[in-house]
């Protein structure tokens, strides 16, 4: 009799454990998701507008007039989230101005893209596989307030301001005419959606790809060793190359003055600078004009040499013609490249031969050439012209900087494949040390 009761007591205690099993995880129609995605947003436009903030403020943005710096920091942030901005220029009736702009403030990018893919892949942490209906219902919130922010963004980056003529005989004449120059941001509203849709869906997809822990749908695991470690490796390659470059400019801005300039290319556009010197340092090559006083922040170095290119390619021969320390970049090339093919390695199971590894992060490398010479591309000119005659003296000027892209990409392919060859001889050693053989057949 007390077993009986002992039995049933147990099977009830059973039943109860089995009551509290934790159910299917909410997919993107619950609370929660929307909860995540909100925290993902506000996490990623909050790391924008803060960096955005800093580097325009170092860069004396603080100093515009009629009130324009929240209009151009939020333009500043619509175009680090892939959006579209327009730059107008006016100089009243009898004057003409024209102005473009078109390049990425890639740290402020950055910044935006490892928020939001670190608080959007935290939830996912708990398992290997999940349906595509899940993974489907948490990023459409996201996407869905990331929009919803952007368009925010986008309606607050409208403004027009007047600037300062440093000829004092032009400013009388700019005056005395009623043709001040000034300069108008406006955001395009519907190209700032279509673009930033594709930039908040890339930046998921890649964060998918990168995380070893976040789930895939099953049919996408089989890509698993394919795909995720050469990724992880080349992005962590890309981001050790922006630490670097932080490291360096901290020190530049201690050491030979001017923190302001540097900081304010540290903050606003670091990754366009290193990720340059990356394909430089593997043999890419990049085509330039530099004309007038009216620039971007760069180095004085970078500065000189495209001002001297005039439109020719630039390669690393081109910078160490100048300062033979330009050589370095290959030697960081280099290692980095290598140190990429082992941990690409160890991060796959120890049956990928050396080949395989070498076909993973050759593709890895190529397409991050490409992304690479998209995304640092640039495009700035400003020219004013008083009664049709000529332009004004120091208030004109272009930059212009595009990649040659089969050399680049093709020099990409070719070094990913060296060093994924030869980061897996390196790495079979390690992987045989903590390897585990297989039981035999037919043992027990």
């Amino acid at each position: 009799m007390c077993a009986v009761r002992v039995v049933a007591a147990s099977r009830e205690c059973h039943g109860c454990r089995v009551s509290r099993t934790p159910g299917p995880v909410p997919t993107g129609g619950t609370t929660t998701a929307w909860r995540d995605a909100l925290v993902a947003v506000v996490a990623g436009f909050a790391a924008m507008t803060a960096v955005a903030a800093a580097g325009l403020a170092c860069a004396g943005a603080g100093d515009l007039p009629d009130g324009a710096f929240p209009h151009v920091l939020a333009a500043a942030v619509v175009m680090a989230a892939g959006g579209s901005v327009e730059v107008s220029g006016d100089a009243g009736l009898l004057a003409g101005a024209d102005a473009s702009l078109a390049v990425l403030p890639l740290s402020v990018s950055l910044a935006g893209a490892l928020a939001s893919g670190f608080c959007f892949l935290r939830p996912l942490h708990n398992r290997a596989v999940a349906r595509p209906g899940e993974l489907l219902g948490r990023a459409a919130p996201l996407v869905g307030l990331w929009l919803l922010a952007l368009a925010g963004a986008a309606l607050l980056a409208r403004q027009e301001f007047g600037l300062s003529v440093a000829d004092p005989t032009v400013a009388v004449i700019g005056e005395l005419l009623d043709s001040a120059p000034a300069v108008g941001v406006r955001a395009d509203v519907p190209a700032t959606l279509l673009f930033g849709l594709l930039w908040i869906v890339g930046l998921l997809l890649i964060a998918l790809l990168v995380s070893r822990r976040a789930p895939l749908p099953a049919g996408l695991v089989r890509f698993h060793t394919a795909v995720r470690p050469a990724a992880f490796a080349t992005t962590l390659l890309l981001l050790a190359y922006v630490v670097i470059g932080v490291v360096v400019g901290l020190v530049v801005a201690v050491t030979q003055g001017d923190a302001g300039r540097t900081l304010a290319v540290v903050l606003l556009g670091l990754p366009n600078l290193v990720w340059i010197a990356f394909t430089l340092g593997f043999g890419g090559a990049w085509e330039s004009r530099v004309e007038g006083a009216f620039g971007l922040p760069m180095p004085q170095l970078l500065d000189e040499v495209l001002r001297d290119a005039d439109g020719a390619p630039v390669d690393v021969a081109s910078f160490a013609a100048r300062d033979p320390r330009a050589w370095w970049l290959v030697a960081v090339a280099a290692v980095l490249l290598l140190g990429t093919g082992v941990l690409a390695a160890l991060r796959s199971p120890a049956h990928v031969r050396p080949w395989q590894h070498a076909l993973h992060l050759g593709a890895a490398l190529a397409l991050a050439a490409l992304v690479v010479c998209l995304l640092c591309r640039v495009q700035a000119q400003y020219g004013l012209s008083l009664l049709g005659i000529g332009e004004v003296d120091g208030l004109g000027g272009e930059v212009l900087l595009d990649p040659v892209l089969w050399r680049t990409v093709g020099l990409g392919l070719l070094w990913g494949a060296v060093a994924g060859f030869l980061g897996g001889v390196l790495a079979r050693p390690l992987h045989r040390r903590g390897r585990v053989d297989a039981p035999a057949a037919g043992r027990g």
